[in-house]
């Protein structure tokens, strides 16, 4: 079950890395272009540690687990070969059911303020996990959340300012803001579903407990949302099913453009 937590947590922040990074030229000014560029490469270094963590956990496994961990055809074919996984391998020879992420960060970035609200539901939730997970008894994932908490405290402030700029701003930017809150919000919920494995883990001592930063969570939520003069969505039904395995059809879209290089070319290196 532990190489499913940190499949998870490197799904996360591969895909979130991949939707932020394709803002890299289409930002509207050039300094929050650089701004989520970077944001992108700090979600992208900690998919490589979490997915080169993973690697060892997978390679570590007996022939017979490591059977039947994934679905794709393509490692599949180097489990049978006797080949050892590396990071590369996890991130783009995957198939779209083996991925752990959230709905939430595979959800497309449409206009700005969409951007702005899915990072700003993410990142709220990330400081508190993080933070969290530094108690890990997982000295690996405790130094990779130590690292990380220092760049998602500046992610947050980045994604609050943005929220109270556009919800405080013009009349056209506060309704661009509350329709992207709105529509986002259905998928919260799933940031703070307790999986088996998230169960187990915290059981164990190694995972964070979700239901503890929850309501840490829609406080600063409604802090900054106060601020913004957005009002908090009512909506109590959410989705979920991501951290299962079920995808919205977005997350098809991002592993045909992200993995078609390594499909197309097997063993490919730069």
């Amino acid at each position: 079950m532990k190489l499913d937590y940190i499949l998870h947590l490197a799904d996360d922040a591969l895909i979130m890395g991949h939707r932020l990074g394709e803002w890299c030229g289409h930002g509207p000014i050039l300094e929050q272009d650089i701004a989520l560029t970077n944001t992108s490469l700090d979600h992208l270094g900690r998919a490589r540690s979490l997915f080169q963590y993973a690697a060892e956990q997978f390679n570590s496994l007996t022939p017979e687990l490591k059977s039947v961990q994934f679905s794709s055809v393509a490692l599949q074919a180097l489990v049978s070969e006797g080949k050892p996984l590396d990071e590369d391998d996890l991130a783009f020879l995957r198939d779209g059911w083996d991925f752990r992420n959230h709905l939430l960060v595979e959800q497309p970035n449409n206009d700005w303020a969409y951007t702005v609200a899915r990072s700003f539901y993410y990142d709220a939730f990330n400081y508190l996990f993080f933070t969290e997970l530094m108690n890990s008894t997982d000295t690996t994932l405790a130094s990779i959340a130590e690292k990380s908490l220092k760049e998602v405290t500046y992610h947050l402030r980045w994604s609050s300012e943005w929220v109270v700029r556009l919800g405080d701003g013009t009349d056209e930017s506060h309704e661009r803001m509350q329709q992207a809150i709105n529509e986002l919000w259905m998928y919260t919920g799933e940031l703070f579903d307790m999986t088996e494995t998230d169960k187990a883990m915290q059981a164990e001592g190694i995972g964070a407990d979700l239901s503890k930063i929850k309501s840490l969570w829609i406080d600063r939520v409604a802090q900054v949302m106060e601020e913004a003069t957005i009002t908090i969505p009512q909506g109590k039904w959410m989705q979920k099913g991501g951290k299962s395995g079920r995808h919205t059809e977005h997350l098809g879209y991002i592993l045909a453009e992200m993995q078609f290089m390594q499909r197309a070319y097997p063993g490919m290196e730069w």
